[in-house]
């Protein structure tokens, strides 16, 4: 057998990405551990004992669990009502391309990803204001909505690799359209089902600038508003800062770590099929 070449510059820029995702991540908990002093003396250095009272004061000055259940409560009916109403849209349409209205739905959905956020914003909150929507549900209902032109992609493209046939044999059987959809469909649409429900949670759980200009009450604020209160006029408490980011990172990279089979095998089925 001959030898395989091996790919230098591949595997340089693999050890560079790497090195790049991971440096943050090691800065984050190492100083997450740490005390002022310590910090200030070496950033890099792993901390002389490794106390949890950063994680404590965190969680008392960020009102830390009103928080997570805040974002808990966002990411949770997001992902549900997204998966639901999204797939449904992208059926419609992906059943009817060869209609011209709904081709031109299709693209004009598909268009809305590149009109960048900030340019709608002050209408959307002067609108999410005018109908009293300025809270955790609105904040819900907009992400929905801004999701749909990247959902639409991706779940039209998988609804086309699924035959009619299935879908002519249980109406010739008596199903009704909708009931071709929940039994039949919905079933099939599964793993790409499971990649939209994960982009959509990663999303929402991260997600800074539009919780920030829609929420109000601080008693609404998600995990990354609550972050604020570790900056002031004259400086950052780091230590308690990264802390924080470390319990507001914690679920998200848990979830893509188990789960991040289904996101590339997903998505490279709803763009390419």
């Amino acid at each position: 057998m001959g030898r395989t070449r091996y790919n230098w510059p591949v595997t340089i820029l693999l050890i560079l990405g790497s090195v790049f995702i991971l440096f943050p991540l090691y800065i984050t908990v190492v100083n997450a551990f740490k005390t002022p002093a310590e910090t200030a003396d070496s950033i890099l250095a792993l901390p002389a004992s490794f106390t949890f009272e950063n994680f404590i004061r965190a969680i008392e000055m960020t009102n830390f669990f009103n928080a997570l259940g805040n974002s808990f409560y966002v990411t949770i009916f997001t992902v549900i009502f997204t998966v639901l109403s999204n797939s449904l849209v992208a059926y419609a349409i992906a059943r009817n391309m060869h209609r011209k209205r709904y081709k031109f739905l299709f693209y004009y959905f598909v268009s809305a990803m590149f009109v960048p956020f900030p340019i709608i914003m002050l209408p959307i909150v002067n609108q999410m204001s005018t109908i009293g929507l300025m809270n955790l549900n609105g904040l819900v209902l907009l992400y929905i909505v801004y999701g749909l032109a990247f959902n639409v992609f991706l779940y039209t493209g998988y609804i086309k690799t699924i035959p009619k046939e299935l879908e002519e044999a249980a109406i010739v059987d008596g199903c009704s359209r909708w009931g071709v959809f929940w039994r039949i469909i919905f079933p099939i649409l599964s793993p790409i089902n499971a990649t939209v429900a994960i982009l959509t949670a990663l999303w929402a759980w991260n997600d800074f600038l539009l919780p920030l200009v829609i929420l109000g009450d601080r008693q609404d604020h998600t995990l990354p508003l609550v972050q604020y209160v570790f900056q002031s006029q004259f400086g950052t408490n780091y230590n308690l800062a990264f802390a924080s980011y470390l319990m507001a990172l914690l679920p998200m990279i848990l979830l893509y770590l188990f789960l991040q089979r289904w996101i590339i095998s997903g998505v490279t089925q709803g763009a390419i099929k």
